[in-house]
């Protein structure tokens, strides 16, 4: 087993990582927004195992939180790492994300193999605005390509990942803001195998030997708001379906159904932030 401490650690991460574009819309413009901020976050998040599992992983945590906004070092509630290039139109990005690993008593389907790692992803993301939307909405088209790492296996090599996504984002009278998005996330053999091959020493009746190859991993499609009761303090929550409906690796006997959920809720309140203004 690996070290559970540093598991947890980094499931924080990874779901602060997908909680907090939750709240990216109800910033508003970056001209009025600060350079920093200081603050903590707690959540709790029930997210299915891996696209293609029938168990949940939970967790909950309280974690500080920095958010910085510079022209080019950027950690803000979208990602953490370099802003390269940003026109009216166009952002390109190179940055982290996260996700959720298990350990192998955590899965039954995955009894007896090596933990699902945690995994990081690291590499670049073009962001695309598409213009307006219904009811007051924007469009985004996102397109990240990271290369994937196990944090609990000294950063070994786990593959490329590529998730196409379009984005709509509305924020309402008041103080609410929602989202909505579909993506779909894509894989190459490395990282399939380490979702879903299944070696022959690890094969037993109810689960055969199986060697994944690449292609779609799963359909996601996702759902969030916030709400900001008070200057200092944001109310959030999320919803995603992954379906591996039409995936490359449908037949590994470690996916025991078509479709599952991921859902999460938390708050956010910020201790400090800077006087000056965040960079556009």
């Amino acid at each position: 087993m690996r070290s559970s401490a540093l598991f947890a650690k980094f499931c924080g991460v990874a779901a602060c990582l997908a909680a907090l574009p939750a709240v990216q819309a109800q910033d508003g413009p970056a001209a009025a927004l600060p350079l920093w901020e200081i603050g903590a976050l707690g959540f709790g998040v029930s997210q299915q195992a891996y696209p293609g599992a029938d168990e949940q992983v939970n967790r909950g945590l309280v974690l500080p939180f920095l958010i910085y906004r510079g022209q080019f070092l950027r950690a803000d509630r979208e990602t953490a790492g370099l802003r390269a290039v940003k026109t009216r139109r166009m952002e390109l990005d190179i940055g982290f994300a996260g996700a959720f690993g298990a350990d192998s008593d955590e899965v039954e389907a995955r009894r007896g193999m090596p933990d699902l790692g945690t995994l990081v992803e690291f590499g670049p993301r073009i962001k695309w605005q598409l213009g307006d939307g219904p009811a007051g909405g924007r469009w985004r088209l996102e397109l990240p390509l990271r290369g994937v790492f196990d944090l609990s296996d000294r950063l070994a090599h786990r593959g490329m990942a590529f998730e196409p996504e379009i984005v709509y984002e509305r924020r309402a009278s008041g103080r609410w803001a929602y989202s909505a998005s579909a993506s779909a996330v894509i894989g190459d053999r490395r990282l399939a195998d380490t979702l879903y091959g299944v070696a022959p020493v690890h094969a037993r009746p109810d689960r055969p030997a199986y060697a994944a190859g690449s292609g779609l991993i799963a359909w996601r499609l996702g759902a969030s708001f916030s709400y900001q009761p008070a200057r200092d303090w944001r109310l959030f929550g999320f919803a995603r379906i992954d379906t591996v409906e039409g995936a490359a690796n449908r037949g590994s006997p470690l996916v025991r159904q078509n479709t599952g959920a991921s859902v999460g809720v938390g708050v956010t309140y910020t201790w400090l932030r800077s006087q000056r203004a965040a960079f556009d």
